[in-house]
């Protein structure tokens, strides 16, 4: 009934999820939140990553090699990611970003 789907909706989902993960990263004071803001944008990059595998590369696999590499480094990125707010939670407890100032002077 239907045929496969252009490029365009592929490439545009993931314009529009990568718009609001950095949305995500700028407006957000909760570390929790930006971590998921990353971990969107990530997974964007992956959805074009896929896409143009699939539409350029034809029978290689480079686009799905390259996606489970990002998909292990922001697995990497979660987890170093919420140890370190965990961390700080004990510490100060609380994940606003704005109160986080143990690097000034």
């Amino acid at each position: 009934m239907f045929g496969p789907l252009p490029i365009q909706a592929f490439l545009l989902l993931a314009a529009l999820l990568f718009c609001i993960g950095v949305w995500g990263l700028i407006n957000s004071r909760n570390a929790v939140r930006v971590l998921m803001s990353i971990e969107l944008m990530l997974n964007a990059v992956n959805i074009n990553l896929m896409t143009f595998s699939s539409y350029l590369d034809g029978d290689l696999i480079r686009g799905q090699v390259f996606a489970v590499f990002v998909i292990t480094v922001a697995a990497a990125e979660a987890a170093v990611g919420l140890a370190i707010l965990l961390s700080l939670y004990r510490n100060r407890v609380t994940v606003d970003m704005e109160r986080f100032n143990l690097l000034r002077w």
